[in-house]
């Protein structure tokens, strides 16, 4: 039972992460083929605001993302392969990502799918499925501008 709870588990955080894409397209944009003005038009809601006041914070979040999710990925590397191990991961991953939004989340819903995706497999002597680790790379070099610019370097 554990088991089924746990692939259903995954398999419902691997379907959510579409929504952390970076290559889906602005709604306002979709159906357009010309291209976007580049002059003083104010910035698409997908980008980040370029305002002095919410950049310092945006920075901060974005370094303290980065930090977190390389803690649990080196706490998750380190684990000994026990489903309890890997599931303490997923439960800290799981909160960790209701604190962000867009590619900062899906950092922390890949790296819980993962986490449960191994768990479910760790008593086969299994490794999780391929698609769960792809989401977490994807997820990573979504990133990694981002935190690098912070001074973070994303590590897998």
């Amino acid at each position: 039972m554990k088991n089924i709870l746990s692939a259903a588990a995954a398999a419902a955080c691997v379907a959510g992460l579409a929504a952390c894409s970076v290559t889906t397209p602005a709604p306002n944009e979709a159906t357009s083929t010309t291209p976007p003005a580049t002059s003083s038009a104010a910035p698409s809601q997908a980008s980040p605001s370029r305002s002095t006041g919410t950049s310092a914070a945006q920075a901060g979040e974005v370094k303290e993302a980065c930090e977190l999710f390389n803690s649990l990925f080196a706490e998750y590397r380190a684990s000994e392969p026990t489903s309890n191990a890997y599931e303490e991961i997923y439960a800290k991953a799981w909160k960790a990502k209701d604190a962000y939004t867009g590619n900062l989340r899906g950092l922390f819903s890949s790296l819980s799918a993962l986490t449960i995706s191994h768990s479910a497999v760790v008593e086969k002597g299994g490794q999780p499925d391929q698609a769960t680790r792809d989401a977490v790379r994807d997820a990573v070099f979504a990133n990694a501008g981002a935190c690098t610019a912070e001074g973070v370097t994303l590590t897998l």
